[in-house]
């Protein structure tokens, strides 16, 4: 028996297989990652080694769990009395390493940390200081449950990593649950047994926790440093399975009549609604609903805990209804929580995400009806927050992926502080929202782009930033922006090749423009906002085209600081041009008669010298022609032209 202050070796060490049911399967009992006799790789490699590298180990940890699964699955299914030594805890070996399985106990009792100091042997050893370290990787089984909890005193469980070999517990439709009290934390790490510290070099991988499939609870723990690479070997990670995990679900008796019974009772009172039993529905926006197999999903909650150093502080995927509240994550090497694909009706609430190398909070593609509330991103390197909700192909893929957005997600009574890039950004989608928040510092405030729709921003505060507070750009189409605050932006609210109906909105302390319209608009409303700031102009619609109203803005308080070509430019447009011609006409019409009527006065003859009044006209009467017919006259002779008729006046 193996000293109890003993270290446990790590799954990469060499060492003797067990004569196991995983050998008359024929999996090799080769360990993982680095041989006898072969140098540990170099801490600091060059990027691109230490990328494939990472990657590869990725690779082999997905192949490892497949071949678990795969090895337990057909035990299970394996029946008589010769078979059921198998059918207990065993360690399983492999070309990747050494798992401790943990199958489904026929009482539905959870495995706890004595378990996994009985069957894990001189792979999981307590130490001295009352911590445990853990060798080996630990497989949770369909069905199976472990308990990872606080006593009188906080557990304290280190993961073995070491360069080429690493620990990890993973989950495949099982249940684990990590549970401390606020006094007694569960606390977590990576642990390098030879420098006697945590595992900071993530280049050859490291120790992570995962849940694929069934039900993850967090709960009063506080893990640091975990996790390398990808999402899924991040730190802390829940995600669904794309692959039915109920195709070879072991169930005892008892399990079997409560499968029964639930069945029976979904279809009596839920009918038939094309989905099986447990399936739940999903719709995307515009599109036609979907069932999802419910045991295809992970489900759970991480609450009062804290995460530090991990690659992805938290990354989950294929979710259902997760909480995740009170947390605080720190100093991320990734992002600090990621929503990826398939992650629906979430809750994140008083989460407090700083320090990241990446974003803060991601919701990616493919997530809907995530609910993010009262929580802080700060001092992370690129965006506070990032929503994304495009489709997951714009034409033909190989996987046949629908062209629908998805969205529904909002983000309320949050804070965004001096991130790198952005405080927050959303990537097309329908209906996203961001109500009641605050940002502070960053490049930009507030971006909305590519091609996003029905997008609601109001209620929000803004200050500090470098260029724009809100910018809607690159197709956002009927997005409203109301009651929003930005102070101290060189531009207040752009918008370029965008609609929106912009209403109510105070701009502060503006140095180029209060709000900036660019490109097609047509449709937009600008209505009783107040801007004031100085700049060239307060409401900028000259290099825009389509119809733009603009009505009852506030601008008493805006410094004009065009000059005056710019006005010129600014008030030349086609109508006015033909008023001014119109007016021109006018008054040279004026001027003219004006300068006729001088030139006459110098030639001292007025114009209407020779016009009478018409009662001081001569009277001039006309003889009235005789009834008598006149005698035809003759031609005239030559002669001299006879005087006056008698009797003629």
């Amino acid at each position: 028996m193996t000293h109890p202050n003993h270290r446990p070796r790590l799954p990469g060490a060499a060492g003797r297989g067990l004569a196991t049911a995983a050998a008359a399967l024929g999996l090799g009992l080769v360990p993982l990652g680095v041989l006898p006799g072969t140098p540990a790789p170099r801490a600091h490699a060059d990027p691109v080694a230490d990328a494939n590298r990472q990657a590869a180990l990725v690779d082999q940890e997905d192949q490892r769990i497949m071949q678990t699964r795969s090895v337990l699955s057909a035990i299970l299914m394996i029946g008589g009395q010769a078979t059921a030594q198998w059918k207990r805890p065993q360690i399983f070996g492999s070309a990747q390493g050494k798992t401790l399985v943990l199958p489904p106990t026929t009482n539905g009792r959870p495995y706890t940390i004595a378990d996994l100091a009985k069957f894990g042997g001189q792979y999981f050893r307590r130490q001295t200081d009352g911590s445990y370290l853990l060798g080996i990787h630990v497989f949770v089984a369909d069905g199976a449950k472990l308990l990872l909890a606080s006593g009188t005193s906080p557990l304290v469980l280190r993961m073995g990593s070491l360069p080429g070999a690493f620990s990890s517990i993973v989950s495949f439709g099982g249940t684990v649950q990590i549970k401390g009290t606020q006094r007694a934390p569960v606390q977590i790490t990576s642990w390098n047994p030879r420098a006697n510290a945590p595992d900071r070099q993530v280049a050859d991988g490291r120790a992570y926790i995962r849940a694929v499939g069934g039900e993850f609870k967090m709960d009063y723990t506080k893990v640091s440093d975990l996790g390398f690479w990808s999402g899924r070997t991040g730190g802390i990670a829940l995600t669904g399975t794309d692959r039915p995990s109920s195709a070879s679900k072991h169930l005892n008796k008892e399990q079997r009549h409560a499968a029964k019974k639930k069945r029976q009772e979904q279809q009596q009172n839920g009918g038939n609604t094309g989905g099986g039993p447990g399936d739940i529905e999903t719709e995307t926006p515009g599109g036609t609903a979907t069932h999802v197999p419910a045991a295809d999903l992970v489900t759970g909650s991480i609450t009062n805990s804290t995460v530090t150093g991990d690659a992805f502080g938290l990354f989950v995927s294929g979710s259902n209804q997760t909480q995740i509240t009170n947390n605080e994550i720190l100093n991320s090497q990734v992002n600090g929580l990621v929503m990826h694909r398939f992650a629906k009706n979430a809750n994140i609430a008083n989460t407090t995400v700083r320090g990241s190398r990446g974003d803060g909070f991601v919701l990616s593609r493919a997530t809907e009806k995530i609910r993010v509330t009262n929580c802080t991103a700060e001092k992370n390197g690129h965006d506070g927050f990032t929503l994304n909700g495009k489709a997951l192909a714009d034409g033909p893929s190989a996987s046949g992926e629908s062209l629908e957005s998805f969205g529904d997600s909002s983000i309320n009574n949050s804070l965004a502080k001096d991130n790198g890039h952005y405080g927050i950004e959303l990537l097309g989608g329908d209906k996203l929202s961001v109500q009641n928040s605050k940002v502070i510092g960053g490049d930009m405030g507030i971006v909305v782009r590519d091609a996003a729709t029905n997008v609601q921003i109001s209620g929000n505060q803004l200050t500090g930033q470098v260029r724009q507070g809100i910018s809607l750009r690159d197709g956002v189409r009927d997005a409203n922006l109301a009651g929003n605050t930005v102070d101290g932006a060189r531009t207040g609210i752009y918008m370029r090749g965008s609609s929106a109906t912009l209403l109510g909105n105070t701009i502060k302390g503006a140095k180029a423009h209060g709000i900036s319209v660019i490109g097609s608009a047509g449709g937009s409303e600008i209505r009783d906002n107040t801007l004031s700031g100085s700049g060239t102009s307060a409401v900028s619609t000259s290099r825009s085209h389509g119809k733009v109203v603009k009505e009852d803005n506030n601008d008493d308080g805006w410094h004009d600081t065009a000059s005056l070509w710019m006005k010129i430019q600014r008030y030349l447009t086609p109508l006015n041009v033909i008023w001014t011609c119109v007016f021109a006409v006018v008054i040279f019409s004026m001027i003219r008669a004006r300068n006729d009527r001088q030139r006459i006065g110098r030639l001292g003859l007025h114009p209407y010298t020779l016009q009478q009044p018409l009662e001081k006209r001569q009277v001039w009467s006309l003889p009235r022609r005789s009834a008598q017919p006149q005698p035809r006259p003759m031609p005239a002779r030559p002669g001299p032209m006879p005087g006056p008729m008698p009797g003629a006046p």
